[in-house]
């Protein structure tokens, strides 16, 4: 069983670096302390190393699923992320704006408009837009 924990905090690392960037990862690695190891521990095996990892899903549809989801949760550090997240795992700009557009039908106006702001200064850093 603690094979299985290790290949799948191996796995999840894996997939952590490749979507987010190293640097993202590193940074969170390095904010790791007593209260929020096990959580860390947690999103880098369940998360990443599971659910990022299942063969249904390719990470470019996960990614869009992912901008929909927070956009619907009001998660904007998360969104700025993701975004750039998706960016890594080949979503277009138009994909980005298309995912968005939907939202803003079943997520609110309101909604979709804040991702709108929140997504153009990281695409612009990125220099997509």
């Amino acid at each position: 069983m603690e094979n299985d924990k290790q290949e799948l905090h191996k796995r999840g690392m894996q997939n952590r670096r490749a979507v987010l960037g190293a640097d993202h990862v590193d940074k969170s690695i390095e904010g790791t302390n007593e209260l929020n190891a096990d959580f860390q521990e947690f999103i880098t095996r369940y998360a990443w190393g599971e659910i990022w990892d299942r063969p249904g899903l390719d990470k470019k549809t996960r990614s869009l699923l992912t901008l929909a989801i927070l956009v619907a949760k009001g998660k904007d550090d998360e969104l700025q992320m993701h975004v750039r997240a998706a960016v890594t795992n080949g979503v277009s700009v138009e994909e980005i704006k298309e995912v968005f557009m939907h939202t803003a039908i079943y997520c609110g106006l309101p909604s979709a408009n804040h991702a709108f702001k929140l997504a153009i200064p990281v695409l612009q850093e990125l220099d997509r837009l």
